[in-house]
C-alpha cells in the first residue's frame, strides 16, 4: 500500500559549506528512502537598478545555477536522482511559495555556524560573500520556522 509513496524533500541549497553539508546529512538520513529530491536556490534580486547592480545580481544567478548542478551531480553519485529549481527573489519568501507549491513532506535547511569560517582579512571575494550568507542565513531558517506549513529539518554544520 505504502510502496507508490515516495517522500518528497526539498533541500535549500546554495552551494556554500553548510549547504553541501546539510546536503550530504540529508542523503545519510533519508537516502535509503530514494526520496523525490527537490534542490533550490535563490537568487537575490538586487534592491536598486544599476548595471553594477544587474552585474552582480547576474554573477549570483550563474553560482547558484553552477552549486545547483554540482549538487545535483553529488546526489546522482549516491544513484538518486533530483529535480532543480532556481528561483529570483527574497529567499524567505521564495521557499515558502516554494513549500506551498511543491508540497514536500520534508523542508531541509542548513543553520548557519556559531562563528564564521577562517579569517576575514586572508580571504578572497566569495570568502566575503559567504560571510555574508552567515550573516544572513539566520534570518531565512527564522522566518520559515515560523512559516512553514510542512515538517523543517534544520542541520547544523558538523
Amino acid at each position: 500500500m505504502f510502496e507508490d509513496i515516495k517522500m518528497k524533500i526539498l533541500i535549500a541549497y546554495d552551494g556554500s559549506r553548510n549547504a553541501k553539508l546539510a546536503l550530504a546529512q540529508t542523503l545519510s538520513l533519508f537516502g535509503a528512502l530514494n526520496p523525490n529530491l527537490l534542490l533550490m536556490a535563490v537568487a537575490e534580486n538586487p534592491r536598486a537598478a544599476s548595471d553594477a547592480n544587474e552585474d552582480l545580481f547576474q554573477q549570483e544567478y550563474n553560482e547558484l545555477k553552477q552549486a545547483l548542478e554540482e549538487g545535483k551531480a553529488f546526489i546522482e553519485e549516491q544513484q538518486l536522482t533530483c529535480d532543480v529549481f532556481l528561483a529570483e527573489g527574497d529567499p524567505r519568501k521564495m521557499l515558502l511559495q516554494a513549500s506551498k507549491k511543491l508540497v514536500p513532506n520534508l523542508l531541509v535547511v542548513a543553520r548557519h555556524s556559531h562563528q564564521p569560517d577562517g579569517g576575514f582579512i586572508a580571504q578572497s571575494l566569495s570568502y566575503f560573500v559567504d560571510e555574508l550568507d552567515y550573516m544572513t542565513l539566520g534570518s531565512v531558517t527564522s522566518f520559515l520556522a515560523r512559516r512553514v506549513e510542512c515538517p523543517l529539518l534544520i542541520l547544523p554544520s558538523p
